[in-house]
């Protein structure tokens, strides 16, 4: 299945409103289906979280996690991944096992 990055403000605001959300004390999945016959994702983390160097490894962390539960995934799907303090110490095999309790939740794993 192939994935395609959320970019336009438009998009995330829709699954800010529209969407369910999954909350984690490390990380928050906002899930709706869409019709574009592909996954979009989008990640977000705030300027709290900490420097640049910490936001930019929570985003690798996450899409690295994302990476590994993609063979999971059934149907088409947006996701927008927002970072919590948390996810800072995390490791992407911790934060991949949260993703995958998360997504199940959301109904995009079986």
């Amino acid at each position: 299945m192939s994935t395609v990055t959320i970019n336009r403000n438009c998009d995330f605001r829709r699954l800010y409103y529209k969407g369910k959300a999954y909350t984690n004390p490390a990380l928050v999945v906002y899930a709706a289906k869409n019709s574009a016959g592909i996954c979009r994702i989008g990640i977000t983390v705030s300027k709290k979280i900490g420097t640049a160097v910490e936001r930019n490894r929570c985003k690798r962390v996450i899409r690295a996690a994302y990476r590994a539960v993609e063979p999971q995934l059934s149907g088409n799907w947006d996701f927008v991944f927002v970072a919590r303090s948390r996810t800072r110490f995390l490791k992407s095999t911790q934060v991949q096992e949260i993703l995958t309790e998360l997504l199940q939740k959301a109904g995009a794993i079986k």
